[in-house]
């Protein structure tokens, strides 16, 4: 055996959410390695959608406008039927939200994330597989095989399997993966074409036959550059996989196919029947066939090892739920990984990965399939309510294990995303500020709104129920007298300048906010009292000098 390393965490696999984990856990300074089979990253532009939620996350990681100066607008679909335009759908969301859709081709979301992970000094070991591991209760010793072609022993206290749908982490654990595949086949393509659709939008274009099923369909999502897509569409018979399913080691169609790439020409005969005017594909940069398969685990992890993205899901692409989802199941895991790891969290935090995330995943598996089959058009939701969903904004953790009640009352409650609001005012800067600004590479914040004694006692319990690791801010109503508590406090002090915390929230009396760092509330305390803020640190983190 070569020789062996320690190390706090192994991520396999180094797609956008093992990346994402690998980055959030050197961020907060935890050891990881994170290694891949592949010798090199994939020229495919598998995953483009980026949710709002998403851009969100990676502006608390301090890399949001890497993306944003990467990636194009998404502003909303173009939609046809057997050649006739439907009502524009157009992507809109309230004004306290900070970011729209965007669509960024899934080699620059992982060459982004890539280089801010390299920051911390760690990068991905490329060519090195994954072949067994065992765990036991103090740790996970993990065999892989190098590029050099020796096996190498490692020993780390948890493993974490980003390594897609035909995970190795996942079978090693046993877990099962039910679901099923949808019969037909798509291809994928990233092509420029000369058409004059508007900037921003996309094309979807169907075609009904006399029974009303959809027998022949084009998707296309834009890219960065002019005039380039990313296209999807039905499958040729003579470029079918089936056979090549039928043989694969696990039976899971799902993914890119490795077969007879389609060529410019089975791209120019869909946009000859379907493309909303005529137009000529060109300068193909990549195209594959792929499958769609729809399955979830029973399980996202057991005691030191856990699964995230598609080894834990898999789904219809519809509304580019899958990349994100995978990106928000690592964000969630990192960050209790990482007080983890200082034997600084309670023993149900980690299991409050499965608690939280799973769900999610059941919910994303459920619509997209029923978006597949029946069209988002379907969905009985108002269309303001469908929009926040598909930017993935109302996923929230109400009923999780480590976060308070929901309670009664009007706003955002424990579970809840703690939404952005503007104008927050400062003593020394000349500009007002978002929520979001003070949010951003922060971890556990306690965020105490009003006026009122007792501010100092709050913070506190703060830091002696969290060993520390909770910082606190004060926001003060727009009406609050303008010296007073503000001056004399030695917390960081905003004001609620145009009353958007206040309405937003709901606050209409001094309340606590603990705002974790994922963005979610762990608890709303109206009137914020000590013992019970104390009471759901307790929850959350281990007491000093506790295993």
């Amino acid at each position: 055996m070569a020789r062996t390393y320690a190390t706090d965490v192994l991520v396999v696999g180094a797609g956008p959410v093992g990346l994402t984990a690998a980055a959030e856990l050197r961020r907060r300074g935890v050891s990881c390695r994170i290694v891949d089979r592949l010798p090199a990253r994939l020229p495919f532009a598998k995953a483009v959608g980026i949710q709002p939620r998403t851009l969100e996350l990676w502006d608390r990681m301090g890399l949001v406008r890497t993306v944003l100066e990467a990636a194009v607008p998404m502003r909303g679909q173009y939609l046809y039927v057997n050649g006739i335009e439907q009502p524009r759908l157009d992507l809109v969301l309230p004004p306290e939200v900070p970011y729209g859709f965007a669509a960024l081709p899934q080699y620059e979301t992982e060459r982004i994330i890539d280089e801010f992970l390299g920051r911390f000094g760690t990068t991905v070991e490329r060519g090195t597989e994954l072949v067994s591991f065992r765990q036991d209760a103090d740790g996970v010793t993990a065999r892989l095989h190098t590029p050099s072609g020796a096996e190498e022993e490692v020993r780390t206290r948890f493993l974490v399997g980003c390594d897609g749908a035909h995970s190795i982490v996942r079978k090693g654990l046993g877990l099962s993966y039910e679901g099923g595949a949808f019969p037909e086949e798509y291809m994928l393509a990233d092509v420029r074409v000369d058409w004059d659709v508007p900037h921003g939008y996309g094309v979807r274009s169907l075609h009904r036959g006399v029974d009303g099923a959809v027998d022949d369909v084009l998707v296309c999502i834009p890219l960065p550059g002019p005039g380039r897509y990313r296209m999807s569409m039905m499958v040729p018979p003579e470029l079918s996989t089936a056979r090549q399913v039928e043989a694969s080691s696990d039976g899971i169609a799902h993914g890119l196919q490795s077969s007879r790439a389609p060529g410019l020409a089975d791209i120019q005969a869909v946009l000859d029947r379907l493309s909303p005017q005529p137009t000529t594909a060109s300068d193909i940069r990549w195209s594959s066939v792929f499958r769609i398969s729809h399955r979830i685990v029973d399980r996202y992890g057991d005691r030191r090892v856990f699964v995230a993205g598609d080894a834990a899901h898999i789904h219809p692409p519809t509304g580019a739920q899958g990349m994100n989802t995978g990106i928000q199941d690592a964000w969630n895991l990192a960050w209790k990984l990482a007080l983890a790891v200082r034997d600084a969290a309670r023993p149900g935090l980690l299991a409050s990965y499965d608690a939280e995330r799973r769900p999610v995943g059941e919910e994303v598996v459920g619509r997209t399939v029923r978006h597949a089959v029946q069209g988002i058009e379907s969905d009985p939701d108002a269309p303001e309510t469908v929009m926040l969903r598909e930017a993935q904004l109302l996923v929230g953790y109400r009923g999780s294990p480590v976060v308070d009640p929901p309670g009664e009352g009007r706003g955002p409650r424990p579970g809840d995303r703690a939404p952005d609001c503007r104008g927050l005012t400062g003593h020394i800067a000349a500009y007002p500020l978002r929520l979001y600004d003070l949010l951003r590479e922060r971890e556990h914040l306690l965020l105490l709104y009003g006026t009122g004694p007792g501010l100092d006692e709050l913070a506190r319990t703060a830091g002696e129920s969290s060993g520390g690791r909770v910082e606190v801010c004060v926001v003060l109503p727009a009406d609050a007298p303008p010296d007073g508590q503000a001056g004399a406090s030695p917390l960081p002090v905003y004001r609620d300048s145009r009353g958007e915390f206040a309405r937003l929230y709901a606050a209409d009396q001094p309340t606590a906010f603990v705002i974790r760092p994922d963005g979610y509330l762990g608890a709303r305390l109206t009137p914020p009292a000590p013992q019970s803020l104390a009471a759901h640190l307790g929850a959350v983190f281990a007491a000093t000098g506790e295993a």
